[in-house]
């Protein structure tokens, strides 16, 4: 299991923080070459990001979030950060299936003239608007490296010619669709950011509404967000506790070739066992993360 319970945007025209994006513990950390880097500073932030990639400690993921390709610096950021071979490639604002197939090609062609592994750059697509979101499935299904779905929430709440709301209602719906179609895809779905960093009630809140909706991890913008979100997507000891008890109970029905499984008096039916081993596959994960070990 990958763990991406955090994914910090850094700009990626900021040399200081590049150079420190290793050190704060985050899941992932993704170098940003769109939104948050100026028109003037497009191609100096390309170059700077490609260096930065190759000395990142890890096991920090390393992703990037380039340009759209219709726009004229997508295909420039591709061709610069490529060969530098980041962990994974973040698509702003996808709203079709077409554009996961064409920066696939575009990463097999950078793979296989630098001696990569065929695959082992993975993606992941950003849905930002309503065109967006009714294509998701497909967006989700048009590549095997995709890994996961992020909702954009900004620029789907202005495509929705709406405003935000602290109870963030307005996204409910948008987020049950990508969570859906995630699912379907058998790929995570990853929550938008919590602008406010000010606002530790109100990004706590937000988390453990979207976890509670099924969401696998949140974007975030800055280091002091991490600790909330880690310590909401990360299972505690008495969850731990109570998933090693349903799966002993499961393992010693099938032993003895019961056909009911109980704990305590009550029955254990195959998605309790499901999400036991849910729990157990997120805190291993957790575990190997800290000591280094964090695998797709």
């Amino acid at each position: 299991m990958k763990l991406r319970r955090s994914m910090m945007f850094m700009p990626g025209n900021n040399p200081g923080m590049l150079q420190s994006a290793g050190i704060y513990g985050t899941d992932t950390v993704i170098f940003d070459l769109e939104d948050s880097v100026s028109i003037g500073e497009k191609d100096a932030a390309r170059h700077l990001v490609a260096n930065a990639i190759k000395y990142i400690s890890r096991p920090c993921e390393v992703a990037v979030r380039p340009n759209h390709l219709s726009t004229p610096y997508g295909l420039d950021d591709l061709k610069a950060i490529l060969p530098s071979r980041p962990d994974l490639i973040r698509l702003p604002k996808v709203e079709t299936a077409d554009e996961i197939k064409r920066v696939d090609e575009l990463i097999s062609e950078a793979e296989v003239k630098n001696n990569f592994t065929v695959g082992s750059i993975r993606m992941m697509g950003a849905i930002e608007t309503a065109k967006g979101l009714m294509k998701a499935y497909d967006i989700a299904t048009a590549s095997p490296r995709m890994v996961a779905l992020a909702i954009g929430g900004e620029d789907f709440i202005a495509d929705l010619k709406t405003t935000r709301t602290k109870s963030g209602r307005e996204l409910f719906v948008a987020r049950g669709q990508l969570i859906l179609a995630a699912r379907a895809a058998g790929i995570q779905a990853i929550d938008t950011v919590f602008s406010d960093v000010n606002d530790d009630e109100g990004l706590f809140n937000e988390t453990v509404m979207i976890k509670e909706m099924g969401f696998d991890g949140k974007s975030i913008v800055n280091p002091r967000q991490m600790r909330i979100v880690h310590q909401i997507f990360t299972p505690t000891a008495k969850e731990i506790e109570y998933a090693e008890r349903v799966i002993a109970a499961n393992n010693d029905a099938r032993a003895r070739g019961l056909g009911v499984v109980s704990l305590n008096g009550k029955m254990i039916d195959t998605p309790i066992v499901d999400r036991a081993e849910r729990v157990l596959a997120y805190a291993a994960a957790v575990s190997g993360h800290r000591g280094g070990n964090n695998h797709e």
